[in-house]
């Protein structure tokens, strides 16, 4: 026998007498070296339990009850995806033997009863995303309760609660017979929200204070519970992160890992969602605030489409009911009536009374390439504030009050303008009466806007406007007026009005003192000139006319007027001149 041999023949004596040994060691080495291929997920009871379900595999929870328990409840709640899920009763002929238990290692408790010889009874199945819950007895010959569940669209979670007793587990806030959210006003920028209170802070009145509702608002749509709209904003936080990570090398290994763990049908325990449900769900723009069942949602954007809900959250026990979210559209802003001016027009900005709207918009577009302009007002109450504000492409270009004398705005370097005239002041409008408006309404500004081609800025005026008459060249049938001017060549017109006695002359002066009554507002046959002057020097701007066909003996009220092509004519101050009985 060759040296091979006789070492052959000892070792096989040497396993022979010692298999016994050699095979409980290589036993407790595969115990500890060999996984579970069905870690055994057991459903604890009194606990909320959170489950990820992946798309098109079934997950199994296992519980047994104890031998005095009369009945049960299973509450499952899907998070943002409809879910198929069921509960059966398995019954085993014979409970499996320690030996096989031992020898299978590679096998969890429930997967062997599974597989043994046995019966198994479906008690309850549910499709949907809703919560629901199962109650009622327990099943007498049950050996271990089985609950299934199943994602057909895609990844998703789920919470799993047991109950074992009589009556309501009290784990989950009850909702009202009428669980929908009502919109009791909206406005531009809120809404208000009313509902229904929930059975749970009604009829334990003494528990209110471990209850919150809490109202979600977004732009996207309801969500049938926190947890949706949890995974929602973790899904947009995640594509925000995804361009970020683009240019990142994706090496193999995550994938393989993703892959590798997804084979199996359940995890290695459940997990238990978080204590706090403020922490859960911090990152959620949700206001909550006590157990009001009446809710002002403010500081909303005008004109824009929301969605309200609403949740009852049991912080005790880290549960949350959703009621039926509602949808509401924010009224659009108020938007302001601008009124285009157009060009060289005289326009009369009214305000009627102090109940009427205290402030007008106004938009004017100066032709020409040089986009400039020249904006006249003039103010026509006496103790009323008007204030005028010109922008353009939302700022502010100028702004400043408006009173009797005239208010020259020069317009320079925007296609478009937008002029806001408003009212201040409390006291009553003074304004006069102009009979060449329809209806004789009450003008309290004076306006007009003219494009200024060839213009370098706002016209010059005159240094006073006071007219003076010469007693030495007044006569029975003429008088002697002289005004200042411009160094700009500009047309002035004469009007006059003949008084007939004392109380005419009181009352025909003060008329006539208003500085908005222009000639537009007088008739023809009160002219008796017009004439062109310019003065290149501003302190002999003075010209003199010689008014004649006067009758002996009479007052007459004189008004020149100052008329430019561009902005309001300027009248001066009323003269009143009377004429000699003898000459």
């Amino acid at each position: 026998m060759s040296l091979g041999s006789l070492f052959w023949y000892l070792g096989a004596a040497s396993a022979l007498v010692c298999g016994s040994s050699w095979a409980q060691a290589h036993s407790s080495l595969v115990a500890e070296n060999e996984v579970q291929l069905r870690p055994t997920m057991w459903l604890p009871e009194g606990k909320v339990i959170s489950i990820t379900l992946h798309k098109g595999r079934t997950r199994r929870l296992y519980f047994t009850l104890k031998k005095k328990a009369p009945a049960m409840s299973v509450t499952v709640s899907p998070c943002d995806l409809p879910i198929e899920w069921s509960l059966s009763a398995r019954t085993l002929k014979d409970k499996p033997l320690k030996s096989e238990l031992h020898w299978s290692s590679k096998k969890s408790m429930p997967e062997v009863w599974w597989q043994g010889p046995g019966s198994e009874q479906k008690m309850h199945s549910f499709t949907g995303n809703a919560v629901e819950t199962y109650e009622g007895p327990s099943y007498p010959r049950a050996s271990i309760y089985i609950v299934r569940m199943r994602s057909k669209q895609q990844n998703t979670r789920a919470t799993v609660r047991l109950h074992e007793g009589l009556g309501p587990s009290g784990a989950f806030p009850l909702l009202p017979a009428d669980p929908q959210v009502h919109t009791l006003g909206v406005g531009m920028t809120s809404v208000t929200l009313s509902w229904a209170p929930s059975d749970s802070i009604t009829s334990h009145p003494h528990t209110q204070k471990s209850y919150d509702y809490c109202v979600l608002v977004n732009r996207q749509q309801n969500y049938p519970s926190l947890c949706a709209a949890r995974e929602s904003a973790r899904e947009e936080k995640e594509q925000k992160k995804e361009k970020k990570k683009r240019k990142r090398r994706v090496t193999a290994w995550p994938i393989l890992k993703e892959w590798w763990w997804q084979q199996w049908d359940s995890d290695p325990e459940p997990q238990s969602p978080p204590s706090s449900l403020d922490d859960e769900y911090a990152d959620l723009p949700c206001v909550c605030k006590g157990t009001e069942s009446v809710c002002t949602v403010s500081e909303l954007l005008p004109e824009t489409h929301y969605y309200f809900d609403v949740f009852v959250m049991d912080r005790l026990n880290g549960t949350s009911m959703a009621y039926k979210g509602t949808f509401a559209r924010t009224h659009e802003e108020a938007r302001m009536a601008i009124t285009t001016l157009r060009e060289g027009e005289l326009r009369w900005v009214t305000f009627k009374d102090r109940d009427s709207k205290s402030e007008q918009f106004f938009e004017f577009c100066p032709r020409g390439s040089q986009q400039s302009g020249l904006l006249t007002l003039q103010s026509c109450g006496g103790a009323e504030k008007i204030r005028v504000t010109v922008s353009s492409k939302g700022l502010v270009l100028t702004s400043q009050a408006v009173r009797g004398d005239l208010a020259h705005i020069w317009l320079q370097g925007s296609p478009s303008y937008l002029i806001h005239l408003e009212r201040e002041g409390t006291g009553h409008l003074s304004a006069s009466t102009d009979p060449a408006l329809p209806g004789g309404l009450m003008a309290s500004v004076k306006m007009q806007t003219a494009s200024a081609y060839h213009r370098r800025g706002v016209p010059s005026l005159p240094s006073t406007l006071q007219i003076k008459s010469f007693n030495r060249l007044r006569g029975c049938n003429s008088v002697t007026l002289a005004w200042m001017g411009t160094e700009e060549r500009s047309l002035y017109c004469v009007y006059r009005r003949k008084l007939e006695n004392h109380d005419g002359e009181v009352r025909g002066a003060s008329d006539l003192s208003t500085p908005c009554l222009g000639p537009e507002s007088r008739s023809d046959t009160e002219r008796v000139l017009c004439k062109y002057f310019q003065e290149l020097n501003p302190r002999r701007a003075v010209t003199t006319s010689e008014i004649g066909g006067l009758e002996p003996g009479m007052v007459y009220v004189f008004d020149v007027y100052l008329m430019r092509r561009w902005g309001i004519p300027i009248k001066y101050a009323s003269k009143m001149v009377k004429t000699r009985k003898e000459c």
